[in-house]
């Protein structure tokens, strides 16, 4: 059952006592004074069963411990530490001095629960409520969105270890597993930890045992039971398929049905780098920058510092890109103003499959407001989220895009790009720079081919013996209207003024806070909620967070 704390300090309460100490406007004088009405009872009373029972800690403690934790960046071990001879923490979370914390695994154990619910970032959505009261936000229709890397918990694993692994968790999990692999893995005694005793500077030893591990592996899912499976075996069955067919191939003298396997002369895409950790994955950020681990993806309110939404993603795969979540992330963000979408979608729509010129420009930029007779929202963000389906998605809400555009590669350098060529979609043609015109196929390609021969621009259009081609996206006409846009010195203002703003705030949230400590998505995604409420809460008495007596949050 929940439990809930007694209203009545006890005589040695460290509030009451030593209060007074505590800095004014920082965290912990505010939660001393204001934890039970940011963290009410009733926030968690859907994780408790009602009836009798072992009361749990009260919520606005455990509350107020995963705020402090998440915003110190500690271990559980170290934050119930702190509970137990931190005064501040104590009068923070309205403890006396000889109260004792709880174990360790309390944490654990809430963190669970809250992961599992319906609402999980029921701590950041208690914290944006009162952003929302006092009105931090209003009148701000900016947003920056952006992204950053966060290390993983685990090790990465090769894939000798990661075969191992997976073929150990199957003999756990699965019934009847381990009979089967004592009788067809004999490449490896999986029984024992640690990996096979071979020369590991020997290529062909190392190839040798890549083969029969794999063959242990396919012989071993081969020979499994027929029976129904449950999550934790299910799960167990298909990581290992893949392992041990993403990082191999078949040997080079091999047809591919004779069972020789040896390491592939590629990687995987989307690989799963660890058998511990199955969502953490391979990430590039930059070319130069190469991480393994999770992608934290944020919304700010680029003045205020605010975080305004949150979401946690494996670091790799088209799904998990920046524009891609971004477009989710803003539908999430619900201290924006409303839009009207369908009016928005039907007149740019029109406009763009009639011309792509200053009209499209005034129309995305500027004249959707008018139409829809709201307030525009400004997105801003870097040239990751500049995909044509980005822009679409922000034309259909009423948004304006104050977005680098994509960079435009010409096939020859210094030669013409994409905006050389004038696109008539109405008409379904292209026409190259020297005047030639090529049809759009079904497939939005243009075909120059023989056409090219004897051009005079030849040599600044393209080096290929077949001629000139162009594949264009589906949204090419709102692409070409943003690069448009981008040029006017007023989105440059803007742009340079307040999208910077965004890395303060990616500052703050990795700072001490570049590794996990979580192993998959839910977990680390719950993580990142909980810390984006604690920095909020910090910004907001930065800012002169207080409850005045009409009992509702305000800012000096």
């Amino acid at each position: 059952m929940q439990g809930r704390c007694d209203p009545q300090r006890e005589l040695l309460d460290v509030e009451s006592v030593a209060g007074h100490l505590l800095p004014q406007g920082g965290m912990f004088a505010f939660l001393a004074a204001h934890r039970r009405e940011l963290f009410a009872d009733e926030l968690f009373a859907d994780l408790f069963a009602t009836g009798r029972g072992h009361p749990s800690v009260p919520v606005e403690v455990v509350a107020s411990v995963l705020v402090l934790q998440t915003l110190h960046s500690l271990s559980d071990r170290e934050a119930v530490e702190a509970l137990t001879f931190d005064l501040r923490w104590k009068a923070a979370c309205g403890l006396a001095v000889t109260d004792a914390g709880f174990h360790p695994t309390t944490l654990t154990y809430w963190r669970r629960r809250l992961a599992g619910s319906r609402r999980p970032e029921r701590i950041f959505d208690a914290v944006r409520a009162v952003v929302a009261q006092t009105g931090a936000l209003t009148g701000r229709h900016r947003r920056a969105l952006d992204s950053t890397i966060l290390d993983d918990a685990v090790a990465t694993q090769d894939t000798v270890t990661q075969i191992i692994a997976a073929i150990r968790r199957v003999a756990r999990e699965v019934p009847g597993a381990v009979e089967v692999i004592t009788a067809q893995a004999s490449a490896h005694d999986y029984a024992r930890a640690g990996k096979p005793r071979i020369a590991w500077d020997d290529q062909a030893a190392r190839a040798e045992l890549v083969d029969a591990l794999v063959s242990d592996a396919h012989r071993v899912l081969g020979h499994l039971p027929e029976q129904e499976l449950g999550p934790a075996a299910a799960e167990a069955v298909g990581l290992l398929a893949l392992v041990a067919g993403q990082d191999v191939e078949p040997a080079e003298d091999s047809d591919g049905t004779d069972g020789r396997w040896r390491i592939a002369r590629r990687t995987a895409p989307d690989r799963l780098i660890s058998t511990v950790d199955p969502d953490t994955r391979h990430a590039h950020k930059t070319r130069q920058r190469h991480q393994d681990g999770y992608k934290a993806h944020l919304v700010v309110e680029p003045d205020t510092g605010i975080i305004t939404a949150t979401t946690l993603t494996p670091a790799s795969g088209p799904e998990h890109s920046d524009a891609a979540v971004g477009i989710d992330l803003l539908a999430r963000d619900h201290s924006l103003p409303a839009t009207r979408g369908k009016t928005v979608g039907e007149t740019v729509g029109e406009t763009v499959g009639e011309t792509v010129g200053e009209t499209v420009g005034e129309t995305v930029g500027e004249t959707v407001g008018e139409t829809v007779g709201e307030t525009v929202v400004e997105v801003l963000a870097d040239s990751a989220y500049g995909t044509g389906d980005m822009l679409a998605a922000l034309a259909l809400t009423g948004h304006r895009a104050i977005i680098k555009p994509w960079p435009l590669r010409p096939a020859v350098e210094g030669g013409f790009t994409l905006d050389n060529f004038t696109v008539n979609e109405t008409a379904g043609t292209v026409t190259c720079p020297n005047g030639v015109t090529a049809r759009i196929t079904r497939s939005r390609a243009a075909i120059f081919g023989t056409r090219c021969r004897g051009c005079p621009l030849a040599a600044r259009c393209t080096t290929s013996a077949t001629g000139r081609s162009l594949r264009l996206h589906p949204h090419d006409a709102l692409q070409r209207a943003h690069r448009l846009a981008a040029r006017d010195p007023g989105f440059v203002e803007i742009y340079r003024q307040h999208r910077p703003m965004v890395e303060r705030s990616i500052a703050w949230l990795t700072r001490g806070n570049r590794r996990l400590r979580f192993r998959g998505v839910r977990l680390n995604d719950l993580w990142l909620s909980h810390r984006a409420a604690a920095l909020n809460l910090r910004r907001l008495l930065a800012l002169g967070l207080h409850r005045p007596a009409t009992d509702t949050w305000a800012l000096a």
